[in-house]
């Protein structure tokens, strides 16, 4: 007799919830199993997915904008280079001493440049390790051509990098107009009409690090800049100054080491290293400066650093390119180090604004200018505000405005975009020489020969080439060119017999019988 079940007791119901209960419970441990089975959260795979999301999106934050105008900056960059290379265009010798470098460094060996004197090291003339990374480009397409358009990708980098700052800090517009202005300025013109030097790669550093300190990223801003010890001993200088802004602005003791770091590996370089590698046992740039003088008479010496007009035109085309609003920022202090040493050195050349020595400066003063204007346009003062609006248009006007007088003018010319008259006899001439052979020449054509020969420069005390190069038209010679080629070599080096092998468009191709 079923007898009604009162209080939910035992019946039909609740056996199934039993049933059902007891069946889930013996699938738990299957699907623990299954769990301990499949592949970890943080394996590999799950670790590189995150990777790969993380820089599409890092990717994905990059202001467009920004890398336009840079790749614009580096299309227009190289243009010129190659007009440069197609007119036989070379301002100074140290074009063919780094591809003699770039090539050493692909050949892994040491950076032996027989252009500045036989068996001379380059490591003992300036402290540039880090110029080894020139060696994959080389190793891909030997030719002088190569370094100019490394140099112009790293410029190119460099604008993307200070058009992106001004792009986050002031406004999209404003940030792209000041990289319009920053490429077009004349430290980055100079040093592109220069054609490669080491600064091509502490461009783009020093406005990553600077780029950094403005968004607060302490890591960043001190690996950046620690780098630049590694580009040329004098930049040690700037990093002391660069790590006591970090530390500075960002009140982080990051920033002191950083000031450590530089000042030790400026040591390190010029007293050690360089003296070390160079044949003469000594840093090759100490007498630059008359650092006893100026102890000694430091009143004179404060006049001498401000004295002389290319170091009042240098100063003022700072001023012109930074909108003037510069000497609001911390940043500008950066200037000084490369400005000091410049200005102190006896060597003019080092004063004015031709060549590529304040090509280092352009970063540091438009991230100064996009600082100064993120700064004073929050300023509570109706006039200070003002101000903030006339810094990126003056920058952007003097630009525009000493655009005629710069090394790029030349590219409103017809005749810039035709190839030298004497390409082809030169190409015809070096053709003759075998690779591997030894070549004395002057400066115009070092670049276009190292890749295939031995190239020694025709200024040095040098042993007896295999082949030896009259220009008639290059200015190495100075104002006496040898009108015979073959009298010039064995005059040169007695006991020699020359024979020319060519004679064409004021070229003479002399070589030595064996």
């Amino acid at each position: 007799m079923n007898v009604p079940v009162q209080g939910g007791g035992p019946g039909p119901d609740t056996q199934d919830r039993r049933t059902t209960a007891s069946t889930a419970g013996r699938a738990t441990p299957t699907g623990a199993i299954a769990r301990r089975n499949a592949p970890a959260a943080g394996g590999p795979r799950d670790r590189l997915r995150r990777v790969r999301t993380a820089a599409a999106s890092a990717v994905r934050r990059q202001p467009r904008g920004a890398w336009l105008v840079g790749l614009a900056a580096a299309v227009l960059y190289s243009v010129f280079s190659v007009t440069q290379w197609n007119l036989l265009d070379a301002p100074s010798w140290d074009l063919g001493i780094f591809t003699q470098l770039a090539k050493a460094y692909a050949g892994l060996d040491a950076p032996i440049v027989p252009i500045k004197g036989e068996g001379f090291n380059l490591l003992g003339d300036h402290f540039h390790p880090l110029l080894v990374l020139l060696a994959p480009a080389y190793a891909l397409a030997p030719s002088g051509l190569t370094l100019l358009m490394v140099q112009n990708l790293l410029f190119g980098l460099s604008v993307a990098v200070v058009t992106r700052a001004g792009m986050r800090l002031v406004s999209p517009l404003a940030g792209m107009a000041v990289g319009v202005a920053y490429a077009l300025s004349w430290g980055l013109q100079s040093a592109v009409a220069a054609q490669f030097h080491e600064i091509a790669v502490a461009v783009p550093l020093l406005a990553l690090s600077l780029e950094a300190l403005l968004r607060r990223r302490v890591l960043p801003a001190v690996l950046w800049g620690g780098t630049l010890v590694f580009v040329k001993e004098d930049l040690g200088l700037t990093v002391i100054a660069l790590g006591l802004v970090i530390a500075w602005r960002l009140r982080t003791a990051a920033g002191l080491w950083l000031s450590v770091w530089g000042a030790l590996w400026l040591i390190i370089s010029v007293r050690l290293i360089l003296p070390a590698l160079n044949a003469t046992g000594q840093y090759d740039y100490s007498d630059r400066i008359d650092v006893g003088g100026m102890i000694a008479d430091p009143a004179g010496a404060v006049i001498d650093l401000v004295s002389g007009a290319p170091k009042h035109e240098t100063l003022l085309l700072l001023l012109l390119a930074g909108g003037f609003v510069v000497l609001r920022s911390s940043l500008s202090l950066v200037l000084l180090p490369t400005l000091l040493w410049r200005f102190a050195s006896g060597q003019e050349g080092y004063w004015g604004p031709e060549w590529h020595y304040s090509a280092v400066l352009m970063p540091v003063l438009f991230l100064a200018l996009v600082d100064a204007v993120h700064t004073l346009r929050r300023s509570r003062r109706g006039w200070v505000r003002a101000i903030a609006l006339i810094g990126v248009p003056s920058a952007v006007a003097a630009a525009l405005v000493l655009l005629p007088t710069q090394k790029f003018a030349v590219l409103a010319e017809p005749a810039t975009y035709r190839q030298s008259e004497r390409w082809d006899p030169a190409h015809r001439m070096m053709d003759l020489i075998p690779r591997g052979a030894t070549v004395e020449s002057g400066v115009v054509l070092m670049a276009y020969l190292v890749p295939d020969t031995r190239v020694y420069w025709l200024g040095n005390t040098n042993p007896a080439p295999d082949y030896l190069i009259v220009d008639a038209e290059d200015w190495s010679w100075g104002p006496v060119r040898p009108a015979d080629a073959e009298a010039h070599a064995e005059q040169h080096y007695p006991g020699t017999d020359y024979t020319t092998v060519f004679d064409e468009a004021g070229y003479q191709l002399v070589e030595r019988q064996r």
